[in-house]
């Protein structure tokens, strides 16, 4: 019986080892498509649950983080030698934003919503996407309830920018705007 290495181990444990980018990318589609089901569905924890799968079967195209330890020549890549096409890295990279965006939009749902978590995803979009409009208003909504207020107003505007007259990004605007000044009004009380 032939012995894997502990780097192999751990390369199999995530994305199948040795699966090529092509596969890894329909996998990631797949689960992302049934993500969206379940997000129309309203079934957020499950499609949480999918948005991740797909992230991590995305994982399995990225190069190993650290180079193997000397006299290895396990590699956690894809496969050996694949390298991505540019329409596959074009592919894994919308797969990855549709999926932190859509991630963002679960947490929203839940009845206790984690914004540190929103405001993760949506940042993590935004680096990649600096004008994606669901990921601005996504963001101003999440620095708002962590009382980052002046940040909030920020993506807001930015949103708004993208978008006119989409009301809820107006009534953000304007809620961010009321606690900016009860919060100036109070500094004024205490001087």
């Amino acid at each position: 019986m032939e012995r894997q290495s502990p780097a192999a181990g751990r390369c199999a444990a995530g994305a199948q080892a040795g699966a090529e980018p092509g596969e890894l990318l329909q996998r990631a589609l797949e689960f992302k498509s049934q993500g969206a089901q379940c997000y129309k569905d309203k079934k957020f924890r499950e499609a949480i649950g999918k948005y991740h799968r797909a992230l991590l079967e995305l994982k399995g195209l990225q190069p190993p983080p650290a180079p193997p330890e000397p006299g290895s020549s396990a590699s956690c890549a894809a496969s050996p030698g694949a390298e991505l096409t540019a329409e596959q890295s074009q592919s894994a990279e919308n797969i990855e934003i549709d999926c932190y965006n859509s991630l963002a939009a679960c947490l929203l749902q839940a009845e206790l919503v984690n914004y540190e978590r929103v405001k993760e995803y949506c940042l993590k979009v935004l680096k990649k996407e600096g004008e994606n409009f669901k990921a601005l208003y996504r963001s101003g909504v999440a620095f708002y309830h962590l009382g980052d207020f002046n940040k909030a107003l920020d993506y807001l505007k930015e949103a708004r920018s993208r978008q006119p007259t989409d009301t809820n990004v107006i009534r953000y605007i304007q809620l961010t705007e009321m606690k900016l000044s009860r919060c100036s009004q109070r500094e004024k009380e205490a001087l």
